[in-house]
């Protein structure tokens, strides 16, 4: 070799597979315990920062945890790494505080109730060391700031003299021409007050029984949750989506035929900027499943239907978004279509990557990665309910085809997870060349139903890359132990900057960490 020749590097392979471990639990089940309906969890959220995560459940609540092993350092997590500061244990979450957000209300006009259950939660910015959130349920969204308040206390009740005194109520003072001597509660011994009766004058001394409270803060601070704003009558529909804007000024609302657009400040109107509702109800086809705005464009927006397809709508176009500027769907096979076909495609969440290039959607049988650029299919698909596809006549029977898993990408945009039955999660990578596909079970043991890496994604025509994963029989899981449907893991969040998972099975919230 020439000394002017360059080496070139060898192109870096794909990322290899995590190593997941188990992190801690919140309101874990003791073998054979009953969980209560409302305990059960319905929504989880990590903040920008990572620092704090909710999770709401159908009993109304709110709970809020925050992390502990950066603050005992001193310094944020990412400043040490930048130092090379080793920090050699996991991930740690405490419990903050828990507030009741919504409670069941009962709608008189169409005879309805409607339930405290929190479909979503969504972190705003910060201010002034206290933190917001919006959380919906059906109907009405709530807008919460929580902030750490001083404790008053009365410290004493009877005045002391010789500390009044110091307060400025002297004895004497030197800029008075009289040198007469003055009472701690302001009265004179040499002077009666005859307004309250002729023959009444103040004791030497002053009164003793006037007890004057001392109100002092004190070095206890509690947490106290506050409802801001409440954003509520602008939805005939249930709510299945709230999404914060870039501008952090506005946020968007979505039913099953609309979208409404809010602004933080302003709770007693909202523009609708989507509507699907047909003139004729007969003429409906498709709903509105979920709804995100782009996470760095403010003019920006995508949402899915229940037949498979996503929107991306400009908001520059005009003031109804009804015609969107980009559409994302993926043609059926020929000879494919069933009775399940539109069921099973029904898109159940999106998600935007961090940088906004990619969408992240989840249908009952499969996850899809999209490239905003790129309309004609799925850049990467990835399949997570397979197996099932023999039983769907079953699933439909006892309403499981219905439900709605939750899809997370990771910080670095390298891997995607998604819930599935007997509380098992999926986290597939989605690097160029990646087969990753890692099953985990939300328990202490996560790596207990770990199944061996599956063969090599195949590639399908086009640019699409699709990732076929054959492990389970069909009717078991990958051990050959059968399905438990009535055991689903539907809602996990990614760290935004780190590889840790959150994820809810019933009411126990369990952690992860890579």
């Amino acid at each position: 070799m020439n000394a002017g020749d360059e080496v070139v590097a060898a192109p870096a392979g794909p990322p290899h597979p995590l190593d997941w471990k188990f992190s801690q639990v919140f309101g874990e089940r003791t073998a054979g315990e009953e969980v209560q309906e409302v305990d059960i969890i319905s929504a989880i959220e990590f903040d920008k920062s990572g620092d704090h995560l909710a999770t709401g459940d159908r009993g109304g609540r709110v709970v809020l945890f925050e992390r502990t092993d950066t603050k005992d350092h001193g310094a944020s997590r990412r400043d040490l790494e930048r130092m090379d500061y080793s920090i050699s244990r996991h991930p740690e979450f405490r419990y903050k505080t828990e507030f009741q957000s919504h409670e069941p209300e009962f709608d008189y006009l169409k005879s309805l109730e409607i339930e405290e259950k929190i479909n979503k939660i969504r972190w705003c910015l910060t201010a002034n060391g206290a933190l917001f959130l919006l959380s919906t349920n059906d109907k009405t969204i709530k807008f919460w700031k929580v902030q750490e308040k001083r404790v008053k206390k009365i410290s004493e009740m009877n005045i002391d003299l010789s500390k009044s005194m110091g307060n400025g109520c002297i004895a004497s003072s030197s800029n008075s021409s009289s040198s007469r001597p003055y009472l701690a509660n302001g009265g004179s011994p040499e002077r009666s007050y005859n307004y309250i009766s002729n023959d009444f004058s103040f004791p030497p001394g002053g009164v003793p029984s006037l007890r004057l409270p001392m109100v002092v803060s004190s070095h206890e601070s509690s947490l106290v949750a506050r409802c801001r704003r409440v954003y509520a009558h602008a939805h005939d529909y249930h709510i299945n989506s709230i999404s914060n804007n870039s501008d952090g000024e506005t946020f968007i609302s979505a039913d099953d035929l609309r979208i409404n657009l809010w602004n933080l400040e302003i709770s007693s109107q909202s523009f609708n900027i989507v509507d699907v509702k047909p003139a004729n109800m007969e003429d409906l086809t498709e709903v509105i499943t979920s709804a995100e705005f782009h996470p760095t464009h403010c003019n920006m927006l995508a949402y899915s239907s229940s037949k498979g397809s996503i929107r991306l709508v400009d908001l520059r176009q005009s003031a109804l978004c009804d015609s969107h500027s980009k559409l994302f769907e993926e043609q059926e096979a020929p000879g494919s279509r069933s009775f399940f076909t539109e069921i099973i495609a029904s898109i159940s969440d999106i998600k935007f990557g961090k940088d906004g290039r990619y969408i992240l959607s989840r249908d009952y049988m499969t996850l899809k990665l999209w490239d905003i650029n790129m309309d004609s299919g799925p850049v990467a698909t990835f399949q997570v309910h397979e197996y099932l596809r023999p039983k769907l006549c079953d699933l439909y029977e006892n309403d499981s085809i219905f439900d709605k898993f939750e899809c997370c990408l990771s910080g670095d945009g390298l891997r995607v997870a998604t819930g599935s039955y007997s509380n098992l999660f999926r986290v597939f990578g989605c690097a160029p060349g990646s087969a990753e596909a890692t099953t985990l079970e939300a328990s202490k043991n996560p790596m207990r139903r770990q199944v061996p890496t599956p063969s090599r994604p195949s590639r399908s025509l086009g640019n699409s890359l699709t990732r076929v994963v054959r492990r389970e029989a069909p009717g078991v899981d990958a051990n050959g132990n059968s399905f438990d449907f009535t055991t689903k893991l539907l809602h996990l969040a990614w760290h935004p900057t780190e590889n840790s998972i959150a994820c809810a099975a019933a009411n126990s919230l369990y952690m992860y960490y890579a």
